[in-house]
């Protein structure tokens, strides 16, 4: 059984459109943005809140993340419109951590001090390298300059909080420029860097017409000299590609990877919850921005579709999201969080266990192995 007040719960709100998709990009973002989509897709936003209202009424919200798509593309006064509807409906957790995602272009960086005003409190900026060439060869609208002056900015909004999102094994980057972006962006950080390898995804430009990337040696480089670099830093590795100073984790990400609650509003959006037999419900709406305000102008919006997760599904999707951790995972939250009795996920890791992958499970951990962690997609495929 599970007890869903136990389980933490998050918010994530996807805001679709962007100036220009880019060509590395799977996610579901949209070109086509205009000024005059704001108000009825804060509407919608609501709307989807309102009808999801069984999972949120009687729980406290954790954190919110407003993610994209490109949410800075959104005006200040927009996001406190969304963020004031949401806090008048719903209960917030003291001190809640609002997160929102935005691109370095002057015309978005103007808006943070209207989005600190609105409420959200940390940032999480999209720099992907500081070097003109690199930010070229991804097909990135902005400049290394552009991304300092906005990274300056969100200090001065009154932000003392924000990500810097960082790529590595670029087209045609060597180490060294790997490590100059990387130095740049911890002078730069307020503690916090994600710090992730390009990787060539289906449905993009890249698959069809793909870069000349790093080799595995290269790249085997590139991580090593990178991460000796940030834990000189101080900011320590607590997931596969996040690195922080202590207190300044993504608690909202943090949520996801210890598989808490969240609630998905927005084109194309996910959620998971817990039901209080045990059960566990993955929710999803429709991808197509224009789709998703066609159903939001039905009164009341319907729920999303809903998939009820079996036992089997619950003990793959734990591990794909704790693994992740660099401390491991304590075996009481796999009850607490699926229902479901250790022994399955012990079973269930066998293999990873028999391959050096993880650690047979001791003093109530479930641990990933330097080893496993270098090959986490491998140890994930174990479980499925």
């Amino acid at each position: 059984m599970i007890n869903p007040l136990a389980v933490p719960l998050s918010l994530y709100i996807h805001l679709p459109w962007c100036t220009q998709k880019c060509p590395y990009c799977d996610f579901n973002s949209h070109e086509g943005f205009s000024a005059s989509l704001q108000e009825p897709y804060i509407e919608a936003l609501l709307a989807d809140f309102d009808s999801q209202h069984v999972w949120w009424s009687n729980r406290p919200i954790a954190s919110i993340f407003i993610g994209g798509g490109t949410p800075s593309l959104f005006e200040g006064r927009w996001v406190g419109s969304l963020l004031e509807g949401i806090s008048a409906r719903a209960t917030l957790s003291r001190n809640a951590e609002i997160t929102l995602e935005s691109n370095p272009g002057s015309a978005e960086s103007a808006h943070f001090a209207e989005y600190h005003a609105a409420g959200v409190n940390r940032l999480s900026i999209g720099v992907q390298s500081f070097n003109d060439v690199a930010l070229k060869a991804l097909g990135r609208i902005h400049s290394g300059d552009e991304a300092r002056r906005a990274l300056d900015l969100a200090g001065k909004a009154g932000f003392t909080r924000w990500n810097i999102d960082l790529m590595h094994g670029l087209p045609e980057q060597d180490s060294g420029s790997a490590q100059a972006d990387l130095l740049e962006a911890i002078e730069r950080s307020a503690g916090h860097v994600s710090w992730y390898q390009l990787t060539i995804e289906r449905n993009t430009r890249f698959w069809s017409t793909p870069p000349t990337l790093p080799d595995d040696s290269a790249l085997a480089t590139i991580q090593d000299a990178g991460e000796e670099i940030l834990c000189g830093a101080g900011l320590h590795q607590y997931e596969v590609s996040a690195f922080g100073k202590e207190g300044e984790e993504s608690q909202h990400n943090l949520n996801y990877w210890r598989f808490g609650d969240y609630i998905g509003l927005g084109a194309g959006a996910h959620g998971k919850v817990s039901l209080p037999d045990g059960g566990i419900i993955r929710t999803q709406r429709t991808r197509t921005p224009t789709d998703y305000l066609a159903l939001a102008a039905g009164s009341p919006m319907p729920p999303p579709q809903e998939v009820y997760l079996q036992t089997a599904d619950r003990v793959a999707e734990f591990a794909m999201n704790t693994l992740r951790l660099k401390s491991g995972v304590p075996l009481s939250l796999f009850t607490q969080t699926t229902g479901a009795d250790v022994d399955q996920l012990i079973a269930a890791a066998e293999v990873a266990i028999s391959r050096g992958w993880l650690e047979a499970p001791r003093q109530g951990q479930f641990v990933t192995t330097p080893l496993g962690y270098r090959f986490l997609d491998s140890v994930i495929a174990t479980f499925l």
